[in-house]
Formats: C-alpha cells, structure tokens, sequence
C-alpha cells in the first residue's frame, strides 16, 4: 500500500545520506520533499503540517546523536514520528472477568465488515478463546448467511434470527452467556453513507450490548473519506479503534497515516488478504519501518512460526548459513512459503531488497516452472547442483516442460540466493531482531508445555 511512499521517502534519504553535515537549508529543503510525499499520499492536511513541524524541532537547534550521521539522525526522527502517527505501540486486547467480552464492530457497507468479522472469530480461535458471531447486520441481503459460512470455515457459531437488529444483538448476547462464549462479535448493518437511520440502530445496538471495545471497520482504498467517516462514527459510539481492511490494495496510504491523530483512535487489527489468516494486529513500528523500506522481519518471522515447525526453521536457518542448503531444501521451503500468504506481502518484509526487487510484480504461479524443474532433477543432482551438466540440464527441461535457459537461470539464481541469505544472516540489527523473536517463540513453546502438563 505505501509502495509510491516508500519510494519517494528512499529518494529523500539517499539525498541525505550523502551529506557530511546537515544545514538548516537542507533540514528544509527535505521537509518540502517529505511534506509533498505525505500529501500525495493522501494523508490528512492537518496531519502533515504537524508531522513535518514536530520533525523540524528534533532537527534543528537539537543536540543530535554523536552515533549518527546527519543522514541516519533524519531516518530515525521520521521513523519515530512515523510510529507515533500510526498509533504507537499495538493495542492489546484485555478481556473482561465476567465473560463474554463484547465486541462490536461498526462500519459502512463495503469496507469489509462481515469478512472482518470472521477473520476476528477466527484470530480469537487461534488466542484460545471461544467466540460466538452475531449476525445483526438485516439490511443487506445474505449478509447473516455470508457470516454462517465465514463462521463455518473458522469454526465459530453464529446466532441471527428474523427480527430486528436491537434484539437479535441482546439475544446473541444471552446466547453467549448461555454456551458459555468468552467472546462475542457483533456484526451490524452499514449504509452506502452516514445516515440518522445508520446511527441510531447501531447506537441502540451498543446500548443493548455495552460492549467493551467498538471497533470501526474502514477501507484503506477510500483514502481521507475513512477518516471523516471514522469522526462521524466516533460521536456516535465513542469507538475504541479502527480496523482497516484492504491494506494490501494499491491506496497511497492516508488513510492509516491520518486515522489516528485525526479521531485519536488507534489502527488495532489490519486485514493484508482474503484468507482469514490474513489478519493480525496492527504493529505501528513495523509499519513505519516498512514504510522506511526496512523491512518487517518480525512479521515475517512470525508468519513462518506459524507454518513451520521450529526445529525445521532452525535447522534450515543453520544450513542457509553454512552454505550447504541444498535445492531439496530449497523445494520444501518453498512449500511452506506458500502456507504463509501471498508472495508480493512477503517481499516488503525482507530487509536490504533493492527498490527494483521491492516493487516487482510478483506472481505467485511463477513457482510452477521452478516446482516442476526440481522435481526432474534426480535426489542427487538436488543435494549436489554441481554435477548438473548440459546433458543434464537437457534432459530436466524436457522433464519439466521447461527450456534449458529456464533451468539455467534456476541455477543461476539459486547460487545468488545462497550467498545472498547467508550474508543477510550476518547483518547488523537483523540478527537482534532474530533472536528477540526467536526468544519469545521459545516463551511461547515453554507455556505451551507447561499447559500440557
């Protein structure tokens, strides 16, 4: 989503880095370029004249960094105000003592409000909560049995009847009570456009629930109009955050970037995909890294956790930095890069990528032809590529239903790729990164066992 942003901010910095010493004159100077770009993102007026003012009284008449070159001083101060505009620190989600905890979730028609409701059920499955879906959206035609199907494939019930909003939310309520559920998720009806009909239902429908978080679900792809249409729904409910869908569109952004200083409400959960696993919790310093064009390790690392078992990663980890990783484990890690989402979200979270790489359009059916080639290859040739001769690219391509040109450039990459990961292993603040995220995978393992006891 910030892809023209990012490029721009990389231009910005380059300039800089280039500079023995920083001038108020070229303060300024990268300011209008930083403001311009902020602007033509979409971000709110407001917003940007006082992200720019804050980061000029940090730059000029400041002691800075003696660590820092003038250059890195500027990253670092727009990276901080970067992490503050979009919220901070990652809203963590408390529950209540008496369950359920309820959740309501408010928006117009077409920001993806019922699907945001099953990826939140099943997020919460994945928490080890029970939650229990509440279809109080009567409006829009199918919408309560688009949410059975949504709840089906998370595993989550779903309660509606044919009734009118305000009952139907305060029996899925009872209801929850009832079966025991921890979590109740309240789904209602939205309009095309803010409406006094829209605004007293779903305020009637909090006055029946009280739910202890009111999230507003908006599009990113509608730019500022989120953000005016997050202001009329918070003087209506008094929302508790914002969840942002379609952050892996082609929007400039403003939406994400504005949101929370304009209604100060913070982004909690952002959807990057159609599949319910794409959905997480919004973490403001890695976007504002990603934004940086530094990558998002972290996520990227925590992705993998999920589909991969962590003795594998770890074996695979110490074989990528040996410089024996062979193409049988290239083959089977590509397996399970496929479980972790689509490959253009996964390339804006590897650090160091170059701008003409970062940008690429990435096919995801690109890697049958590399599948395919592979599996010609005999168990030997996998393990040891070296022995693979003309005779042997041959007789793979027409395996494959390849060219020998396209075996060779498999190859040719896949030796670039070996050097390429084991020098990023090596890099500076990265390996930092690794182990506080390996740490607290091997937290998360050892509680594990401990409940399995």
């Amino acid at each position: 989503m910030f892809e023209s942003l990012t490029d721009r901010f990389d231009g910005i910095f380059t300039r800089l880095r280039g500079k023995g010493r920083l001038s108020e004159a070229d303060v300024d100077e990268a300011l209008r370029e930083i403001r311009l770009a902020l602007l033509q993102a979409d971000v709110n007026l407001r917003v940007v004249r006082d992200f720019v003012t804050r980061v000029r009284d940090q730059l000029v008449g400041a002691d800075l960094s003696a660590s820092l070159t003038p250059g890195q001083q500027v990253v670092k101060v727009v990276h901080d105000e970067l992490r503050a505009i979009l919220g901070g620190e990652a809203l963590r989600i408390t529950f209540a003592p008496r369950p359920p905890t309820v959740i309501l979730l408010a928006g117009l028609q077409g920001a993806g409000k019922t699907t945001t409701a099953g990826k939140l059920a099943a997020w919460f499955r994945k928490q080890g909560r029970q939650p229990l879906l509440v279809g109080a959206d009567l409006q829009r035609p199918a919408a309560v049995e688009q949410l059975r199907i949504l709840g089906a494939e998370a595993g989550v019930p779903v309660f509606s009847e044919a009734s009118d909003p305000v009952t139907v939310a305060s029996r899925g309520l009872d209801e929850a009570r009832r079966l025991g559920k921890d979590v109740l998720i309240v789904d209602t009806a939205g309009r095309l456009s803010i409406d006094a009909e829209l605004m007293d239902e779903v305020r009637r429908v909090s006055e029946v629930t009280d739910p202890h978080y009111t999230f507003l679900v908006i599009d990113a792809m509608t730019g500022q109009d989120a953000v005016s249409t997050a202001e009329a729904f918070h003087k209506t409910l008094a929302l508790d955050g914002v969840i942002i869908t379609k952050i892996d569109g082609d929007a400039r952004g403003g939406a994400a970037l504005s949101v929370k200083e304009v209604v100060g409400r913070p982004i909690v959960f952002a959807s990057t995909g159609e599949k319910q696993s794409d959905f997480d919790l919004f973490h403001p310093d890695r976007m504002a890294d990603r934004i940086l064009g530094m990558g998002d390790v972290l996520s990227l690392i925590e992705k993998a956790e999920a589909v991969v078992d962590q003795a594998e990663a770890e074996r695979a980890m110490s074989r990528l930095q040996e410089g024996s990783f062979t193409l049988e484990d290239f083959l089977e890690q590509m397996q399970q890069l496929k479980k972790m989402g689509p490959l253009s979200g996964l390339v804006g979270m590897i650090p160091g990528l170059p701008k003409e790489i970062r940008n690429a359009e990435v096919d995801d059916d690109a890697m049958k032809p590399i599948e395919a080639i592979i599996h010609s290859m005999t168990p030997e040739e996998r393990r040891n590529p070296g022995i693979i001769n003309g005779s042997r690219r041959s007789r793979i391509a027409r395996g494959s239903g390849t060219t020998t040109a396209e075996v060779n450039g498999l190859l040719d990459r896949f030796k670039q790729m070996q050097s390429y990961m084991k020098g990023l292993s090596n890099l500076p603040g990265i390996g930092r990164r690794m182990s506080k995220a390996t740490a607290k995978s091997g937290r998360k393992s050892n509680k594990k066992k401990k409940r399995g006891r």
